[in-house]
């Protein structure tokens, strides 16, 4: 299964209630959508590695939405005997068989077609395990880890692409549906947001049963708590439950109390102390007595000087024991530092006696390598004197291209490079919304920053003094570069608009299986038609005098630029085309398999498949001169290469960039580069 590009690709889709996981053949991504958070898994060919990851901030309000919107509800309380999943008999009907809404059923009770049982206890943390719940109502079975056969307890998404309970995972060898290995990548935050949503009874609503055969059930308390509450929010309630058994204040032996009760029963108390009792009061009453004997009490008019006392007394403790861990971890400290200090002094000792065995050895190295620089640089001089004399012919070093410098100022990764050749004004778009304008000739600095879309900014494309953007927002928006102002917005796509390229005064827009073509009319677009019969994403296009090259999956295609016919198609390998570049002998192809194709652009023969990459080929530039062409790749592997098209190797290969290089751009004989690191580096010979 391909992955789609980065968050270009990850197109939003509802999914039926309470999924887990929904798959999208069409632009095969595997995504997992949670109430705040989208996360897109990549995974390679084989749909079971992850090869690279987005993460995008969504406020989805309607994703998996909780019936209701009240965290507590009321509930009509009838009692029923939890199921345990231990036995086998119990007659339990399947998951999807309808319940009353009224019933009480825990977890435990729950058994499917295959076997699957969930049990009744789901913590958000270890420590409540042994906390009964009671389900309001009967969860989905596709909240039930496959290994354990329970509700997920601290889900998490594995390499193979399934979601199981962290422990499990973490203990299990192999996936139980397709035997691969597992191992955690990430939470699944959607599957723990709908168990968080479901209603349980409060705990003190709950009462333990005595069943043979089924140690630990829980039924509903008829003369307990009778509310329902989300599983989110249990400790909130119970904390402040009103049926919270709890102890009188004043002596613990008396009766247990409710939390309800305890008001009224501390007006009734007969040992309420005096709170000076701790320094020696015997006071013990009811609330009447209390306060007619605060008013002759001893103590009461020295509480000030006490209070203070106490405090004293308090800091004075917590100042002696910080003393007594300091000089603790002094004396460790000190311990090793002897140590320490001893192992030095054997290390240099053995070193000393290790420095005077090698250093005859050295002296005799150095003047070995004296006399091999004497015989290199009399065979250097030879050849030059060959040179001089014309006998090897002209010579011509190899072009070395070296970083010389780095745009930084982007919050998010950089997915698209143009350059202004006019004002020397390079344009970079990002995850972060907005479009950077950049001096390249004089300040080197950001000269304004343009905001305006709502999406990530995928493409950029230069006709006459205007600037096109398009962005996952699925608009084109036109700016006037003189002014570097907003100048008109268009609606373009029904999917995010993943590249543009400009021609004959006619600007052409790429998204999911659509190539739109818009007449240039001053600052507006006008639709003149829609070229279809494109199988997949249209990542790439290139527009040269007399051709349209659009590139989708495992396929080139070749347009006529004047009657917007298809005239020819290419059929390559390794997966969709990211990448395309013309020169003037060939046509050039970066895929999503790690390989660079090359045609000859007269007989549409393909004449040679580059390697060298080992990731995905987001983007290729060429420079050509009189003597030779220059094309430079772009990788997920956060490479650039430099191939000569004239013998189809690889010259050169530039590793600067944290993170995948995703943009090229070009101008006089500069190339810059664009990627998730977020910056735009400058490269030169």
């Amino acid at each position: 299964m391909e992955a789609s590009f980065g968050p270009t690709f990850a197109a939003v889709a509802a999914g039926a209630k309470g999924d887990t996981l929904i798959i999208f053949p069409s632009i095969n991504a595997l995504s997992f959508f949670s109430r705040h958070y989208c996360v897109s898994l990549l995974l390679d060919s084989h749909g079971s590695t992850p090869i690279f990851w987005h993460y995008f901030l969504r406020l989805c309000p309607h994703m998996f939405s909780a019936e209701g919107s009240s965290t507590y509800k009321q509930h009509r309380r009838t009692p029923s005997l939890t199921y345990s999943p231990r036995d086998d008999d119990d007659g339990m009907p399947p998951i999807g068989t309808p319940r009353r809404s009224d019933s009480a059923i825990s977890v435990r009770s729950l058994h499917s077609e295959s076997n699957m049982s969930l049990r009744s206890t789901f913590s958000l943390h270890e420590e409540e395990e042994d906390t009964p719940q009671v389900f309001a109502e009967q969860p989905s079975v596709k909240l039930c880890c496959q290994l354990c056969c329970n509700v997920f307890k601290d889900p998490v998404i594995t390499t193979c692409g399934h979601t199981f309970c962290r422990r499990c995972a973490l203990t299990s060898d192999k996936c139980p549906v397709d035997a691969a290995k597992l191992t955690v990548v990430v939470n699944n935050i959607a599957v723990a947001e709908q168990i968080g949503e479901l209603f349980i009874h409060c705990k003190y609503g709950c009462r333990a049963t005595a069943m043979a055969g089924k140690p630990g059930a829980y039924e509903v308390d008829p003369l307990g708590c009778p509310f329902t509450i989300k599983l989110t929010t249990r400790k909130e309630h119970e904390a402040s439950c009103d049926y919270r058994p709890v102890r009188c204040p004043n002596n613990p032996s008396c009766p247990p109390l409710l939390t309800m009760n305890l008001e009224a029963h501390l007006k009734e108390c007969e040992h309420i102390k005096c709170p000076h009792s701790k320094y020696g009061c015997t006071f013990i009453g009811n609330q009447d007595t209390y306060e007619t004997h605060l008013e002759v009490c001893k103590f009461e008019g020295l509480k000030e000087f006490l209070q203070q006392t106490d405090d004293r007394f308090h800091e004075m403790q917590l100042t002696l024991a910080q003393k007594d861990q300091d000089i603790a971890f002094l004396r460790s400290m000190l311990g090793k530092l002897s140590e320490k200090l001893d192992q030095l002094e054997k290390n240099l000792e053995l070193k000393f006696d290790v420095l005077d065995e090698n250093q005859s050895k050295l002296s005799e190295d150095l003047m070995e390598f004296r006399r091999d620089a004497s015989m290199l640089n009399d065979e250097l001089s030879h050849i030059n004197a060959r040179l001089n004399m014309g006998i090897l012919g002209s010579y011509d070093p190899q072009q070395i291209f070296k970083c010389k410098g780095t745009f930084v100022g982007h919050q998010g990764p950089v997915w698209c490079l143009c350059v202004y050749s006019t004002g020397d004004l390079l344009f970079s778009g990002s995850s972060d919304k907005t479009i950077k304008v950049w001096d390249t000739c004089t300040t080197y600095k950001c000269q304004k920053t343009l905001e305006g879309h709502d999406g990530i900014v995928l493409a950029l494309c230069i006709q006459g003094n205007r600037l096109y953007s398009g962005s996952a927002d699925c608009t084109i928006i036109v700016w006037d570069i003189q002014t570097l102002q907003k100048v008109n917005t268009i609606r373009a796509h029904d999917n995010p608009v993943c590249t543009l390229v400009s021609s004959h005064n006619m600007l052409f827009s790429g998204s999911l299986k659509a190539i739109k073509v818009w007449d240039i009319v001053g600052t507006e677009l006008k639709l003149k038609k829609e070229l279809t019969g494109l199988n997949h994403w249209v990542r790439a296009l290139v527009a040269s005098q007399n051709h349209l090259y659009s590139g989708s999956y495992q396929t080139i295609k070749i347009w006529d630029i004047r009657s917007l016919e298809c005239v020819h198609v290419l059929q390559t390998s390794g997966g969709s085309v990211y990448s395309i570049a013309v020169t003037n002998h060939h046509i050039v192809c970066g895929t999503y398999e790690n390989l660079i194709h090359v045609w000859d652009i007269e007989s549409k023969e393909q004449v040679r498949t580059l390697t060298g990459h080992v990731g995905t080929v987001y983007a290729l530039a060429v420079i050509s001169t009189p003597d030779q062409t220059k094309v430079f790749s772009a990788s997920y592997d956060r490479s650039l290469r430099v191939w000569s098209m004239d013998n189809m190797i690889c010259t050169q290969t530039l590793l600067r960039h944290q993170g995948s290089v995703t943009a090229l751009a070009v101008s006089r004989g500069r190339l810059f580069s664009g990627a998730v690191d977020s910056t735009v580096k400058v490269w030169t010979c």
